[in-house]
Order: structure tokens, then sequence, then C-alpha cells
């Protein structure tokens, strides 16, 4: 089973620049999609209902904002808009499909890098996040959490590490949070499960030389329930074509949603 989760900061822009051409190529069964930042009525034109995908939308309410979406090879047995809190529902950052026993879930938790207001807007949607994290594991679920989570969390998830501690992405106090998610509640980071060559990342700043420098942050995760680690057989960060200003990222599982 090969994922792939790509925030597109606007999914119109995405297209052209050639990601739907790419994705052709992919050969995926399951795409997760954030920011979109689109509504489902301005995407009448057939490349985002790409051919041999059943194609989801979760917009925000605010246009030009925010929106998630889910594209699957095969029909899910089941697609649900929203984590369920309206503050964080009215701006289109969760769509879950399910087959089976498996759920697969396009996220888009909020940023906090335009202010302190923002910053505890995030703040709620992570701890209210965590308490559904631990339910949909309590339900015994297989669980693949895709998307820009907004953190990266090791030194090694962000080429300045050091001039970052104290900005939204890489405070202390998210950074516990995935430590939280993953050695307490024993969630898996997909792309660490395998040996990573240095200085892969997934998102660069638009400011000065990031992209060229390789100056980025891995802050776009693969996020598995316990009942999947050791299930992942590769990943790859595309960067030949840039897309927008994050990478997609890929993920073969050993795993099969075929009826």
């Amino acid at each position: 089973m090969r994922i792939i989760t790509a925030n597109l900061n606007g999914i119109r822009a995405a297209a052209r620049k050639g990601f739907f051409v790419w994705l052709a190529k992919q050969d995926a069964d399951v795409v997760c999609i954030q920011e979109t930042k689109a509504q489902v009525h301005q995407l009448e034109d057939k490349i985002f209902t790409p051919e041999g995908y059943h194609c989801y939308y979760h917009d925000a309410v605010k246009k030009g904002y925010s929106g998630v979406a889910i594209y699957s090879r095969q029909q899910p047995d089941e697609v649900i808009t929203g984590m369920g809190n309206a503050e964080f529902d009215i701006e289109g950052r969760y769509i879950e499909a399910r087959f089976g026993n498996l759920s697969v879930i396009s996220l888009y938790l909020p940023s906090g890098t335009s202010g302190d207001e923002r910053q505890q807007v995030k703040y709620r949607c992570m701890a209210y996040f965590e308490t559904k994290m631990q339910e949909m594991k309590d339900s015994g679920r297989d669980l693949i959490i895709c998307g820009d989570w907004n953190i990266a969390h090791k030194n090694e998830d962000i080429r300045n590490w050091k001039g970052n501690q104290k900005n939204s992405g890489f405070l202390p106090e998210e950074r516990a949070w995935l430590d939280k998610l993953f050695y307490e509640m024993n969630f898996v980071d997909a792309f660490r499960e395998l040996p990573q060559a240095e200085h892969e990342y997934t998102w660069w700043s638009n400011r000065g030389q990031a992209w060229a420098n390789n100056t980025g942050w891995r802050i776009d995760y693969h996020i598995l329930s316990p009942s999947l680690k050791g299930k992942v057989k590769a990943t790859d960060i595309y960067r030949d074509e840039r897309f927008s200003d994050h990478a997609p990222m890929t993920v073969d599982y050993d795993y099969s949603i075929s009826k």
C-alpha cells in the first residue's frame, strides 16, 4: 500500500505547477492533501478528480484558506469530515477515510507563526487532538494520520535548530507534545522507522534561499497507531519538482486495503 501526503499551499496553484501530472505516475493507493485553499465549487475542472480515484474534500468556511482532501483508489467504507470540534472544523483541518479496520486521515494542524492568538489556537487544537488520538487508538483501529503537523520534532528535523528554539513550530512545548505522542502513547513516526540521510526536510520558507540551500524543516508526517509499527517498507520525499513550499512525502506499507 502506497500513501502520499502533500501540503499544496493552494491546490489550483499546485495544479499549474504540474502536481497532478506527477501524481498520475506515482501509483498511490491513497493521497492526503492539505491546504487546498479552495471551495469544492471552484474545483470543477476534471483535473481535481484524478482518473481512478474517489475524491473527497473538506473545505474551510473562510474562502481561500486551509482545507483538506483525500483521494483513494478503493472506495472507502465511510468518510468523516471534521475532528468533532467546531473551532477547528470550520477551518477544514481533518478528513478521514475508513477501509475496514484502517483509518487514513489527512490532517492540517494550525500554525502559530502569525502571533500569540494563533499559537493559543494551535495549543488548544493539540490538546483536543491528543484526546482524539487516544480514543482512536483505544478503539482498536489501525491509524495512518498524514499531513502537516506544523512541528519539527528533533534537532535533525530542522536545519537551523539553534536559531529556531523560540519560534512556533520548534517550541519546547510543541516538541514535548510529540515526545508524548511517540514515547508515552506509542504512536509511530513512519519516516523514522527506517534509516534516513541527513537533512531530509518537507518544508522550506519562501524567504531568502531556503529551498536552494536546503534550509528546511520536517513538519509533514505519517503518524501511525502502535499496531502498524514495523509495517513501513520505504519512504521518499520528492524534491525534483516544486509544487508548493512543501514537498510530497510517500510511504510504502506492508499492508493491504483491497477487499
